[in-house]
């Protein structure tokens, strides 16, 4: 039986407004869906208008600036809501989608949704190349972004930081990692399962490190999605009003 990793998957990024995800607004979007063989089946990216000014220190890391989201991008509630149709139909078919850090990327587009009268499909089956490195090679030195993990799996990523660029990335980082540790080579959803486990256990460690000198330190270790969201649902039309 074929691997998650030999079968079609898909992958989500998304390029903000900001570092926190419950208030971070859509500025770039990209879902990428990609045969058993790695090759893309379809390509979709969105360009927003997200109805809030985009800081200088964001758009010095994705390139996207006021003056262009106005010009050129989308309503932020018609992305919202085709961004959730795309990815329920994958969930919907059992496909996995991976996201690097994705409780990030969820939590966005949940309060994007949410925002807009609107919720999102529950967000599983996914994997995450982030979690599943520091569960497979905990003590490692060093960093473990997108750029560090690209580059130590020897995966190509040129124009990071852009969304497209990202989710290609995070496909043949997450593929690298089911290579080199076959354990990994399970169902979608049983990985799925673990990640929840495993993502928990690791902020409850990285959270008693912080606390050697910052005793109120919080580490939140829920996975797919970070706590407080509500706009996530299980049932298949997403994208419909409340």
């Amino acid at each position: 039986m074929s691997s998650w990793h030999e079968l079609p998957r898909a992958a989500f990024d998304v390029e903000t407004t900001g570092r926190d995800p419950h208030e971070a607004r859509i500025v770039t979007a990209s879902i990428i869906l990609v045969n058993g063989l790695g090759r893309p089946l379809q390509e979709l990216e969105w360009l927003v208008n997200p109805g809030i000014s985009i800081p200088a220190e964001a758009s010095a890391i994705h390139g996207i600036t006021n003056d262009k989201a106005a010009k050129e991008g989308m309503d932020a509630a018609q992305a919202a809501a085709e961004i959730a149709q795309t990815l329920g139909s994958y969930f919907d078919a059992g496909i996995p989608v991976m996201a690097f850090n994705a409780p990030y990327d969820f939590t966005v587009l949940a309060e994007e949704c949410g925002r807009h009268g609107m919720d999102m499909p529950e967000p599983t089956p996914v994997i995450d190349p982030f979690v599943l490195d520091k569960q497979m090679d905990r003590y490692r030195r060093g960093k473990r972004n997108l750029v560090a993990l690209s580059e130590f799996y020897q995966v190509p990523l040129e124009n990071a930081h852009t969304s497209a660029a990202d989710a290609m990335a995070t496909i043949g980082v997450a593929d690298a990692l089911a290579m080199k540790y076959p354990e990994l080579q399970v169902d979608p959803s049983e990985l799925h399962a673990s990640q929840v486990e495993w993502c928990a256990k690791q902020a409850t460690n990285f959270q008693e490190w912080l606390r050697r000198t910052k005793p109120d330190a919080v580490v939140d270790g829920v996975w797919p999605l970070r706590e407080g969201v509500v706009h996530a649902r299980p049932t298949a039309a997403a994208g419909q009003s409340i």
